[in-house]
């Protein structure tokens, strides 16, 4: 090796520490000064920092995110990037309980491996906005945000049923418990009523769903928002009961099919069940209603599970046929949704029909299906049959005109309802935001005054509940739970936190004025930067996080604080990097593509090798996630970051591959070269002080390339393409015998928000003396961009798998490197080795795979 080859490690330490030294990525917060640029604001959803750390999964949308960074900074805006911690919740709480040390401890220690391994890949963050959303400077805010919430009634207790784990003195989310167990422990769980803090976010559900519209999100996590809130159109009706007074109101959006509710069903938690049940059924239905208690909604509802029911010996009237009809008790239905009570059509409703065939009760259509229909209960449109003076009418016309008929009895009305419930807000857990609110001896309410806040974390000897099944908040003393008011009134703090949710929902307006103690954010800072121009997440946090930002927003916009109904202008999922999936007998681990099942076992393909352990993603604690930090050491950080680009379309899943990294290496070093003189160090000699017209082919493929880059940068997922363009780019340089000065200063800046240590070095090298990371983004001259093309097959092992559109004049080299990056041809040669590629230059590319 050369003595002035291209080494990673002596120059990336050195620009990190340069740009730490020069606060490089520093935005001022003086608005005058903001105001003279257009902002850009580009988030990472901010990491949970967990004891295991970073694996090279993980930077793939982080190294996205600072590419759009960096080529903004240089486009002229004012780029707001920052990052900070998802710190408060049940892993740090549960870590402290191991270790018997504060959760605090646990938080500082995993905060500082994950920054140290962010701050590793040189990523282009204003470390001067860090958050961490457990440090009573952040949640002081929480808890007013909070405080807001309870003053426009959106905040309230309320008895509601949970999922409570005894051993663990704390209600589970319906995604912790199977089978009527805690997934991680084991422990049984039960339901039980109790107080709970509740968010109306039902008050919003409307506006979560039109707002949809305005945004730039991708429209199957559109579709995924609006069928969890689950807007639906229909009526309330009310059936009498037999020998009651009382009666009971169902929530149906078919009404037009109550001529053939055959049965009803309530939920076993039903506030009318004890009235109604015989007390010859009773003993059935307290028993049934025992091993319903144990079961998560999620399992109750799930269209998979075996229907199961039990009689009250209680019968309604119908109101339209006026016959009596049994009522059921089945754990299908939920008492938290609708009404908690429904009428059971089987002939139109598949559910129905299976619970109606398990139990004999009787089955009448109300839509006539088409005269080849098979299947059982038919839920598609037709006329109505057995339904009286509906008969002949088509869904919609029946369904408007049972409606009014209803309403004009007095037997119904008009409904809109929505499948999302009021957000259960309080854990019973320590690490999390403690509610600034006293119960008062007179059992009324008061809410803390904003300037008392924030109201801090007790000490407490552990962090379990009390041993009578209080949150471990009640171990605090007297002198934090108990509040003496100027009357005398009494009180106690409550002694539930806030889910970890709550820090997330507000973040990103933290980072517009982390430092302010006289407001959560400054408004006009707020109403410069507002809203999140790009923001960048798995596709896990598709509705919860992003929902309850959302309504949490909604909120402060009404309240008058901030200036955008929507937070996230818009939005991108990555795709996972995946480790490999199956092991076999040696330890060693394979890809599922590589993988084929016979029967119930898995093999490698066209072998004989079993595999097992299948692992389903990149995980330190299965001993198969890569670390950023042993991939660095290897190939350094710019090769690290191209590779995580390079893999794949950003929104695409695909399998880490070290054998790539070498290739990323490979192609920085020969652009090095380019800049670079390997023997002395100093300039290389092609490098020439001319200007560009002076090399006529190689500035039309510049300006194609700065064009080229530019635009796949923007779309986001296509910079594996823009890599394969800066590619093609170097291959041609190191051909022209001379590279004009101004194309060698316009290459590195597009190459430079890829591998920025690479491109301040060679920047530097150039002859310039700032950083490169605020020179101005070439401009391209379309005229330069167009010429005559071609279109060129590109096949693998003969077969046509692409068409390549090109230059005539296109090189050899060029259109391999195209032909070798195509994604569909990739698909046919995956990691299988390459024997040869033939060019007919002007005619065709073969790909010779093994």
């Amino acid at each position: 090796m050369a003595e002035h080859s291209y080494n990673p490690k002596s120059i990336e330490t050195a620009w990190q520490t340069f740009w730490a030294d020069n606060h490089t990525f520093e935005l001022t917060n003086d608005i005058d000064e903001l105001r003279k640029k257009p902002k850009y604001y580009v988030l990472d959803m901010f990491p949970y920092p967990s004891g295991a750390g970073l694996h090279v999964g993980h930077p793939k949308g982080y190294t996205a995110t600072d590419v759009i960074a960096r080529a903004k900074r240089m486009q002229g805006f004012n780029v707001l990037h920052p990052m900070g911690w998802d710190s408060f919740g049940l892993p740090a709480e549960r870590a402290a309980v191991r270790e018997n040390v504060h959760p605090a401890v646990v938080t500082a220690k995993n905060i500082a491996n994950y920054k140290w391994q962010i701050q590793l890949l040189g990523f282009s963050y204003d470390w001067s906005r860090e958050i961490t959303t457990s440090e009573a400077a952040y949640y002081r805010w929480t808890q007013w945000i909070f405080l807001k919430l309870y003053e426009r009634d959106l905040a309230y207790l309320n008895d509601v049923p949970v999922n409570w784990c005894p051993a663990l003195g704390t209600v589970l989310a319906n995604e912790e418990v199977k089978d009527g167990v805690y997934i991680e422990t084991g422990d049984p769980v039960e339901r039980r009523s109790m107080k709970q803090w509740m968010l109306k976010i039902t008050h919003y559900a409307q506006r979560l769903i039109d707002d949809l519209d305005e945004l730039d999100w991708p429209e199957s996590l559109k579709e995924m928002q609006r069928n969890w809130i689950g807007r639906s159109d229909g009526a309330e009706i009310d059936f009498a009961i037999a020998g009651h007074t009382t009666k009971m109101r169902v929530y149906t959006t078919r009404p037009d099919t109550i001529f053939g509710a055959t049965y009803m069903v309530i939920a076993p938690e039903h506030q009318l069940i004890d009235q109604i049940t015989t007390d010859a059924q009773r003993e059935a239905v307290e028993a049934y209603r025992a091993i319903a208690k144990h079961k998560s909604d999620m399992e109750r509802t799930s269209l998979n599970k075996e229907k199961s029911g039990v009689f009250t010996g209680a019968y309604a009237i119908n109101p339209a046929t006026g016959k009596e009809i049994p009522i059921w008790a089945a754990d299908y239905v939920l008492a938290t949704y609708g009404t908690g009570a429904i009428m059971a059509v089987p002939g139109q409703d598949e559910r129905d029909w299976e619970f109606a065939e398990m139990y004999d009760l009787p089955i009448i259509r109300t839509v006539k299906p088409p005269e080849n229909f098979e299947g059982k209960a038919y839920t598609g449109e037709g006329p109505a049959i057995n339904s009286g003076f509906l008969n002949g009418l088509g869904v919609a016309g029946a369904k408007s005109r049972i409606i009014k008929w209803l309403e004009a009895e007095g037997k119904g009305e008009h409904k809109i309802n929505y499948k999302l419930r009021d957000w259960l807000f309080a854990r019973q857990r320590y690490w999390g935001e403690p509610f600034p609110i006293v119960h008062l001896e007179d059992g009324t309410i008061m809410p803390l005054p904003a300037e008392q806040l924030p109201l801090l974390l007790p000490e407490i000897d552990e962090y379990k509940p009390t041993a009578d099944g209080r949150p471990p908040l009640a171990r605090a003393g007297d002198d934090w739970l108990m509040v003496t008011l100027p009357d005398g009134r009494v009180g106690m703090r409550d002694t539930n936190t806030m889910p970890q949710w709550a820090g997330s929902c507000w973040y990103y307006l933290r980072y517009l004025d982390p430092h302010n103690t006289e407001k959560a954010f400054d408004p006009e800072l707020e109403n410069y930067f507002m809203p999140v121009d790009l923001y960048v997440g798995g596709a896990e946090h598709a509705v919860l996080h992003l929902l309850y930002s959302r309504f949490w927003h909604k909120v402060l916009y009404d309240c008058g604080l901030v200036s955008t109904k929507e937070p996230f202008q818009r939005l991108f999922n990555q795709g996972m990097i995946q480790a490999p999936t199956y092991k076999d007998a040696r330890g060693k681990y394979h890809y599922l593509k590589d993988v084929e099942k016979r029967g119930d076992k898995f093999f490698i393909k066209g072998s004989d090798i079993a595999l097992s352990e299948q692992i389903e993603k990149m995980g330190k604690s299965k001993l198969n996630g890569y670390l950023p930090e042993d991939v660095i050491a290897e190939f350094g950080v710019d090769s690290t970051r191209l590779y995580e680009l390079f893999i794949g379309p950003l929104s695409a899943s695909a399998p880490w591959q070290m054998a790539g990294m070498d290739g990323m290496y490979r192609f920085l070093a020969k652009a090095w070269r380019l800049i670079v003189d390997e023997n002395t160090g100093a300039l290389n000699a092609k490098v020439v002080a001319k200007s560009a017209e002076t090399n006529d082919k190689l500035n039309r493929l510049l300006h194609k390339t700065i064009k080229g880059v530019e635009a796949d940068i923007e779309t986001l997922d296509k910079m594996n393409t823009a890599i394969s363009k800066l590619m093609i780019f170097v291959n041609a340089a190191t051909s022209a015998k001379q590279i004009p000065l101004p194309i060698a200063k316009a290459f590195v800046k597009i190459l430079s928000p890829f591998a920025p240590h690479l491109g301040e070095e060679l920047w530097r090298r150039l002859g310039e003396k700032e950083t490169i990371a605020y020179a101005e983004w070439p401009k391209f001259d379309e005229a330069l961009t167009v010429e005559s093309m071609v279109k060129i097959p590109v096949q693998v092992n003969g077969k046509v798998r692409d068409l390549l559109t090109v230059s005539a004049e296109i090189s050899k080299d060029e259109l391999e490197a195209l032909a070798l990056a195509s994604e569909k041809a990739q698909k046919f040669i995956a990691d299988k080795p390459i024997r040869r590629v033939i060019v007919i230059a002007g005619r065709l590319v073969n790909i010779v795979a093994k």
